[in-house]
């Protein structure tokens, strides 16, 4: 279906020149993180998370080698929060990674927590919360880190910051109680309301005639991915998710939730128009579009403010690069056959409370009383054993410095995107919509590229495979996700505990880390149950509730509901029915034709055994003929 543009929401660009400093440098970030008000789309003035009193947020940036110091009050008041830098590795800092009890205990309110790292990446990051559900209220932005020494270096001129996302007009705090209940058994997602560049709308960007632009775009979203072009100019793609590529060319690029880009952009040499370029969210994603939703915002670039801003024109099909062709500009082969192979189911259904959940091989993630790094601190050798982090941490342990395998079979209807902490990956098989799990034995599904694509969230199709590789050559407790964040409340999520003896040997936990833990009553030592003295004892441990009885499934469920509503509204028209005055001429007939009843019964008697059943058994052989 063509898509008329024209009468869209606008998304704008935060324009940001990123200089090439030599040498290291420590930076350091105060972000006192409040409550602030913002209405992006001009339709809902809502309460949102800022730092330091405003929102947007601040773009972070730094230069490879760099020191960044992030020094975090939290003055939220009702929410704990922490910071995850999505896309940094965290060599040697896995406890710096923010996933709330995995690798730190949430932030309290009143609390204050830092985060110290050596950035050894460049490239497009971003950063925001991993605690409950709660980035999609504002708690997220780009983090670029420059380069000296950039493959393109002197094919631009300019950098761009461009981050994309949806946008909900009611709070997380708000929204997920709804989305995890009983009424809502199959898991439909809340559609956001708007989508937005830049956090805001409407706004344009200036380009001069004859120049070239990096952009660096992040999709910050909680959900949509989106398709994203320039009219009149083509992208020339040379990064994704931090790793440099060959030059591709592309018409439109598809992010999910939680994919970077960086893509190259050459201006026209003369200034008589100016040009609209769109992103448009992804409906495919989405249970039920709404009478009347907007899912597409228009910017432009701006050659010259005299001259009007063009409606953009109508696309009929999406035509995206597709990412699996791209190729790494170090050109890394293919991994050698792998020490290990995981396999991941997903699917996605109902326990025994009613409520939607996921699951990675029947299990649903739930977070443990210890967060699970703190855990590998402290259970000696054991720390190999993956039972003492709990059978729902889904916890993973890797072996160092081992090929690691992982296959996901998608056995739900949706797209997933799946980011993997601490690590980017080789995608070495892909499947298109519908194609089942994978195969090893088929030879079609493992011709694999000689040079693979690597990026740290790729999206799965519906009812097909993903197979990837890397080395555990990153010694930490990692997280494998799906990046839509309703998925990662309902529990889809495996924890990679990758080289547990290597981390006691090189890791200490910060004091101020562990006084967080205080603050929050949450325990630091022990197993998944907090249990110091036997850590094979699982007593105690976060536990999902319990299965469905057997036969039971959330269409069953929405089934059963809606047969007891149509129930209860019969009985509820018979009392009212038998509750009505029949008024006096309605009460002589109804007792006229009781009695006419009542004398034809008495003429004619029935036997108590006829009386008592319809059913007549004829006798064997015999046929029954209607007269």
């Amino acid at each position: 279906m063509a898509l008329l543009l024209s009468f869209f929401p606008i998304f704008s660009v935060l324009l940001l020149v990123l200089s090439h400093i030599a040498g290291a440098a420590t930076v350091v970030h105060d972000f006192n993180i409040t409550w602030v008000r913002a209405n992006p789309d001009g339709q809902s003035e809502r309460p949102t998370i800022g730092i330091n009193g405003h929102w947007p947020l601040p773009v972070m940036t730094a230069t490879i080698n760099d020191t960044v110091v992030v020094n975090v009050n939290n003055q939220l008041g009702n929410q704990t929060t922490t910071l995850h830098f999505h896309g940094m590795f965290q060599n040697g800092t896995t406890d710096m990674d923010g996933a709330a009890q995995v690798s730190q205990c949430g932030i309290e309110p009143g609390s204050q927590f830092t985060y110290n790292f050596t950035v050894k990446q460049s490239g497009t990051y971003w950063y925001h919360s991993h605690s409950s559900g709660q980035y999609p209220d504002g708690l997220r932005a780009p983090f670029i880190v420059s380069d000296p020494d950039h493959p393109y270096k002197g094919q631009f001129d300019e950098e761009l910051v461009l981050s994309v996302s949806d946008w909900y007009h009611q709070e997380m705090q708000v929204l997920f109680p709804k989305f995890m209940s009983k009424a809502n058994p199959t898991g439909g997602e809340p559609v956001p309301q708007a989508a937005l560049f830049n956090d805001t709308q409407n706004l344009t960007v200036a380009v001069r005639p004859g120049k070239t632009y990096l952009f660096h775009v992040v999709n910050v979203a909680a959900f949509a991915a989106q398709y994203i072009w320039f009219e009149g100019h083509n992208m020339t793609v040379v990064e994704v998710d931090g790793v440099y590529t060959e030059k591709a060319e592309a018409e439109m690029i598809y992010l999910s939730a939680g994919q970077r880009c960086s893509f190259m952009v050459t201006t026209k040499n003369e200034t008589s128009t100016n040009y609209a370029f769109v992103g448009s969210m992804d409906t495919e994603l989405f249970d039920k579009v709404p009478e009347g939703f907007n899912n597409n915002v228009t910017g432009w670039l701006v050659y010259d403010n005299d001259k009007p801003l063009p409606t953009p024109v109508l696309v009929n099909e999406f035509n995206e690069l597709d990412d699996f062709g791209l190729v790494p500009y170090d050109k890394k082969p293919l991994l050698p056959e792998p020490d290990q192979i995981i396999t991941l189911d997903v699917m996605m259904g109902a326990l025994g409370d009613g409520k939607p959940y996921a699951f990675f091989q029947n299990i649903t993630y739930v977070f443990q009383k210890v967060p699970t790094l703190y855990t590998v601190m402290t259970t000696g050798e054991n720390a190999t054993n993956p039972m003492v982090y709990g059978e729902f941490s889904n916890s993973l342990v890797l072996g160092h410095n081992q090929i690691i395998q992982i296959v996901v079979n998608n056995h739900d209807a949706g797209k997933h995107p799946f980011h993997l902490h601490g690590h980017n990956f080789q995608t070495v098989a892909r499947s298109g919509e519908e194609a089942g799990d994978f195969d090893s034995s088929n030879s079609s599904q493992i011709s694999y590229p000689a040079i693979p694509m690597r990026r740290d969230t790729v999206v799965l199709n519906r009812n097909g495979y993903l197979v990837f590789r890397f080395a555990a050559d990153n010694p930490g407790v990692w997280l494998f996700h799906c990046h839509i964040e309703w998925h990662m409340s309902q529990g889809l999520i495996a924890t990679m505990v990758e080289a547990p003896l290597e981390i006691q040997k090189s890791l200490t936990i910060p004091q101020k880390h562990l006084d967080a833990c205080k603050a929050a009553n949450v325990p630091t030592a022990g197993n998944a149950a907090g249990n110091t003295v036997n850590v094979l004892d699982l007593t105690g441990a976060n536990v999902p509730p319990k299965p469905l009885p057997a036969g039971f499934t959330a269409r069953g469920i929405v089934a059963l509901v809606f047969s007891c509503i149509s129930a209860l509204a019969g009985l509820a028209v018979i009392a009212w029915y038998g509750s009505v005055d029949m008024g006096a001429a309605s009460k002589v007939a109804e007792e006229r034709r009781i009695a006419e009843m009542n004398q034809q019964e008495s003429r004619d008697p029935v036997s108590p055994v006829t009386q008592a059943t319809t059913l007549v058994e004829l006798p064997e052989n015999s046929t029954q003929t209607a007269r």
